[in-house]
């Protein structure tokens, strides 16, 4: 059977091949649909959120100060020897080098950062140091403070001993995450058991 088509004049007096044109622009809409249909599929499985991996944390204490370890596993909760005795050097050195008057909060070892405060007693000051994107050494709880030679003094103390602090820890930070990535690396290269292997 053969298919019926339709003749019509267009403005310029041909004819044009109605059948034909409607297809074609059937097979655009089609196209067209299907296009916006794999979009919204890419943007649903995009979108699609994932359960966030819920942080752990560890505490350790260490001469007295703490230490929070945060991590998504038991592999990253875990404090080295070196990391301990790094911590108790960085609370002996700040002693020394800035001021034996504070009050020492916990440590926070991340993935990609370290942070620590304390307070300044002689100055009812905090200070707050960070190696990561937002690093720094910045100072909070303030009341007042009468800029003297003594606050100044202890600003800049706290301020070059932030640039020992960064180097140190930013050290450690460092060698964890290659560790961490070749342990990683270790499980999964791990040889496979053969059921012979099981038997003996």
């Amino acid at each position: 059977m053969k298919k019926k088509t339709y003749n019509i004049k267009n403005v310029d007096g041909d004819y044009v091949n109605t059948s034909y044109d409607e297809m074609k622009n059937l097979l655009s809409i089609s196209r067209l649909l299907k296009e916006q249909e794999e979009g919204e599929m890419d943007t649903a499985l995009l979108n699609r959120e994932e359960k966030p991996k819920e942080e752990k944390t560890k505490e350790y204490t260490v001469s007295g100060g703490k230490i929070i370890v945060h991590g998504n596993n038991e592999m990253e909760l875990e404090l080295t020897d070196e990391e301990k005795s790094t911590y108790q050097e960085t609370m002996d050195e700040f002693v020394e080098q800035v001021s034996d008057m504070a009050e020492f909060h916990p440590l926070n070892i991340y993935t990609t950062n370290v942070e620590w405060s304390g307070d300044l007693l002689q100055f009812d000051m905090r200070f707050y140091y960070s190696i990561a994107d937002v690093d720094g050494v910045y100072i909070g709880n303030t009341n007042m403070i009468k800029i003297n030679p003594e606050v100044l003094e202890l600003l800049n103390k706290l301020k070059s001993y932030f640039t020992v602090f960064s180097a140190k820890w930013a050290k450690l930070l460092a060698t964890r995450r290659t560790t961490d990535t070749e342990q990683e690396s270790e499980l999964g290269s791990a040889p496979a058991i053969s059921a012979e292997d099981e038997m003996a």
